[in-house]
């Protein structure tokens, strides 16, 4: 099974780049199958990693940032692969 954990935090204002590379140097105890950072207007950072895991797996996560660079909690959210779907 693929299980996939996101991890999403709004910066503070004009922090968001402070924050993807706060991100990006985060290392996992282990190493997913894939990671990929996104970003989006609001200084939002989205992390995202895919392990061959049972869902219920206890799997390595992102912390929470040190200091004021978020404007509030972390949210985390953790999914199942329902499958692919071919192109269209």
């Amino acid at each position: 099974m693929t299980v996939a954990l996101m991890w999403e935090a709004r910066a503070a204002e004009g922090r968001g780049g402070e924050l993807l590379d706060w991100a990006r140097a985060q290392r996992l105890d282990r190493t997913p199958l894939r990671r990929e950072s996104f970003r989006a207007p609001g200084d939002r950072v989205l992390v995202i990693t895919w392990w061959d895991a049972a869902y219920d797996a206890e799997l390595p996560e992102l912390p929470e940032p040190d200091g004021d660079v978020v404007s509030r909690p972390v949210h985390r959210w953790r999914f199942e692969s329902a499958g692919e779907e071919p192109p269209r």
